[in-house]
């Protein structure tokens, strides 16, 4: 009888963490949108990354000049491997 209430009482735990978890991600989430460091308003110039692939905000990205083009990158790596590339 005692184990099986022990049982519940983590169980009843278990469920009320996960509940709660759930509830903190959607305020989380819900108020993320007023924040400025967060994701860009829609209709954004993005541009692609020439090494991974990734999509980077314009205004957010690395660039690097090559020749007469502007080439924009998501990371220090990527901009670092497209140089190792190009040399």
């Amino acid at each position: 009888m005692m184990t099986r209430l022990a049982l519940y009482l983590i169980l009843a735990v278990f469920v009320a963490r996960a509940f709660w978890r759930l509830v903190d991600g959607i305020v989380e989430g819900a108020s993320s949108g007023r924040r400025s460091g967060g994701v860009p308003q829609h209709g954004v110039s993005m541009v692609r990354d020439p090494v991974c692939g990734t999509f980077v905000v314009a205004d957010r990205a690395l660039t690097l000049v090559d020749g007469r083009t502007r080439v924009y990158f998501c990371s220090d790596a990527c901009r670092d491997k497209y140089r190792a590339r190009t040399a």
